[in-house]
């Protein structure tokens, strides 16, 4: 069987979990024929870097644009005229991918992507494939374009995403609610102890971990201000560099600063509570270890629908400051209960063997 699985390299969510369907299958199903693509890479080089830079610019520094674009393309009076737009883009700029796809004949086509998704449909509705399409909707609610007629099968996060679904007339029958698939080191246990012997941290002190995305932004510096002399706190960074010497030179007693880290899923480990963005790939991960998420700084559009569906679980916490944000995680502190009946929500919620479900479907 040969497997095609496409992701857009705009957002690190979608190229996380396609990395993780893959990673999955290639470990788990040695019969199948697996390929991972970004589809930007089959598109010219400038609309390439048009797409992700301009991603990256409105997500981090004009968030209150991404925010209206997001709510202006989800309006049902304006479908056709968004539809049209999506098919003149894919028409004019991705025929290299649509060349790839035909080539390919795929017996599926996982995408997490709507751009693909899209492609992918269009290809099958005007008979020139005939892969299965499925759709990994990489965040907890559902924005129109990941609706696409032609797509086979729908996995989604959450009920309140597939009961979009179900309103937007996609058959029941379409829709799995398996999760967003995680990379599987986020799904092993570890010991906290040997860890935190590892990381130079306290194991037994009460410990939040704080990350904000690969850019570092976000009021981070003024969380630690809050919280150094409270709690422990492992600062994420990034490629925050300026960020990351300034929280160096304060010399805060338990505060651990990183940079760019690849073992995320070991920090995570190593906390009681996670102080981060609503993206959906992220919260997945953080629900998959068992942290208690509080959101900051959320995306307009699709994070904040993200932060709302957890809410609506009556899981994690968003919070708009500082001080909101130092009274709950204190309180997390200082009732350790609330903590654990917080993590029993969280088991109850996550779907950490998404990729194997997924793979159960396909395979």
């Amino acid at each position: 069987m040969k497997i095609l699985i496409m992701y857009a390299s705009a957002g690190a969510g979608h190229r996380r979990s396609a990395e993780a369907i893959y990673s999955y299958l290639k470990n788990n199903r040695g019969d199948c024929e697996v390929k991972i693509i970004d589809i930007l890479d089959k598109t010219p080089q400038f609309f390439k870097q048009i797409y992700v830079l301009g991603y990256s610019f409105l997500v981090n520094r004009a968030s209150w644009l991404w925010g209206l674009a997001f709510s202006f393309t989800s309006l049902k009076a304006l479908s056709r005229l968004n539809n049209a737009l999506n098919f003149f883009t894919g028409r004019l700029f991705a025929k290299p991918l649509a060349g790839f796809l035909i080539a390919q004949d795929a017996d599926f086509v996982i995408s997490t992507h709507f751009m693909a998704s899209e492609i992918c449909a269009y290809l099958k509705n005007s008979g020139r494939i005939s892969s299965r399409l499925v759709t990994v909707i990489t965040d907890y609610a559902v924005h129109p374009f990941w609706i696409y007629e032609g797509t086979d099968i729908y996995v989604v996060a959450s009920e309140y995403a597939k009961e979009e679904l179900l309103k937007q007339g996609v058959r029941q029958e379409r829709i799995r609610e398996y999760g967003i698939p995680v990379d599987e080191g986020f799904l092993r246990s570890h010991d906290r102890r040997l860890l935190a012997q590892k990381l130079g941290i306290t194991a037994d002190k009460f410990t939040a971990l704080l990350v904000t995305g690969s850019f570092g932004l976000g009021p981070i510096e003024e969380i630690a201000d809050a919280l150094h002399d409270e709690i422990q706190l492992l600062v994420v960074c990034a490629k925050n560099k300026q960020l990351y010497q300034r929280l160096k030179n304060k010399g805060y007693s338990f505060v651990k600063v990183f940079g760019f880290v690849d073992n995320m899923q070991e920090l995570m480990s190593c906390a009681d509570i996670i102080i981060t963005k609503p993206g959906g790939l992220t919260i997945s991960e953080v629900l998959s270890v068992g942290l208690v998420p509080v959101f900051i700084s959320a995306i307009p559009g699709q994070e904040t629908n993200n932060a709302l569906v957890l809410e609506k679980e009556g899981i994690g916490h968003s919070v708009k400051d500082v001080p909101a944000l130092r009274s709950i995680i204190l309180d997390y502190r200082a009732h350790p209960e609330k903590l654990s009946r917080m993590k029993e929500k969280i088991k109850l919620f996550a779907k950490p063997k998404a990729a194997e479900e997924l793979a159960s479907v396909i395979c």
